[in-house]
């Protein structure tokens, strides 16, 4: 399904008022080098700040809101398999809006996160010891109970609520040239590139060198499987990019990047060191963009980097 910026509007409307806006913050442009050695304009998007720690939080709450809206949402409520920032976005949604959450899964998942699952108010079911296991459980329950089956991002609601941040970074910085963002399953890249086109900016599509689904799909022509091994691979792990996605790349004034594990490790702890912001990989795999020179901006071109999501732990991050 075509993801339109129709699609977003709508989605900021069911969204406002639910979600914290996003807040922006400059970067010091001598750190960043530029094609002409004259200085650019960086800034922060602190995404990482919203609810449940990351950008899902929005997809979520337009996923079910819409559906309430329809008149759609069962009694059964919504049930999804993750136990990283979808399943803690979903859960925390359904809450706000009075539905059950189902939440599954595998019987390996760490105790801390099915705790905070469950301080969302989510039935919590642990299932198998791999996530298929889990995932195979929260598709039977769907069709068992009749419960609305959501998904981490392959879902145009679910995409059309992240691509409401690209709207607020323009409000705020309405010269901007330029959206940096870190690509796992698509879902937050479609959204955020479909509403870019509509605005006329620039995004950069940045994924790990081993975690390259948009990249792979773009040579292919077509969305295909690949390997996932990097350090981000808890938040951009996805085997294969959405069509959506995919769709958005090929149609949008994109340039896709990639960049080694240790140029994302060195910009996550660039970010604690001189910020004292405890983000995700998958943050620091946005702005390893620029630290690394993958993507050289123009003198004075104006770039957002989108913090994606904090739900890391910070026990890694060297005090300095």
């Amino acid at each position: 399904m075509t993801l339109t910026y129709g699609d977003i509007k709508h989605a900021a409307d069911r969204i406002a008022g639910h979600i914290r806006p996003v807040v922006t913050a400059p970067v010091d442009p001598a750190t960043i080098p530029t094609r002409n050695n004259e200085p650019c304009h960086v800034w922060l998007a602190l995404e990482h700040m919203q609810h449940t720690g990351s950008f899902k939080a929005r997809g979520a709450h337009n996923f079910l809101a819409a559906h309430q809206d329809e008149g759609t949402l069962p009694d059964a409520g919504v049930t999804i398999a993750s136990g990283g920032n979808a399943g803690l976005a979903c859960a925390w949604a359904a809450r706000r809006l009075g539905v059950p959450a189902t939440v599954f899964l595998p019987e390996t998942a760490p105790a801390v996160k099915v705790s905070k699952l469950r301080g969302y108010g989510a039935d919590v079911r642990l299932t198998g010891t791999e996530y298929a296991e889990a995932l195979a459980a929260c598709q039977d329950f769907a069709a068992t109970t009749g419960a609305l089956a959501s998904h981490a991002y392959d879902h145009p609601l679910i995409a059309a609520g992240a691509g409401t941040l690209l709207d607020e970074i323009h409000q705020q910085l309405p010269g901007l040239d330029t959206v940096v963002v870190a690509v796992g399953g698509g879902g937050l890249f479609a959204g955020i590139a479909t509403a870019a086109q509509h605005r006329g900016v620039h995004v950069v599509a940045v994924e790990p060198e081993n975690c390259r689904a948009l990249a792979a799909a773009l040579q292919a022509g077509h969305p295909v499987d690949v390997t996932v091994d990097s350090v981000a691979a808890d938040s951009l792990g996805a085997r294969r990019i959405s069509r959506t996605a995919l769709e958005a790349a090929q149609h949008g004034d994109v340039t896709s990047i990639l960049v080694p594990d240790a140029a994302i490790t060195s910009a996550r702890q660039a970010l604690w060191d001189h910020r004292r912001l405890a983000v995700e990989h998958a943050a620091g795999t946005a702005l390893a963009a620029l630290t690394t020179s993958a993507y050289t901006p123009a003198g004075g071109e104006t770039i957002a980097v989108v913090l994606c999501g904090a739900n890391t732990n910070p026990s890694d991050l060297i005090a300095t």
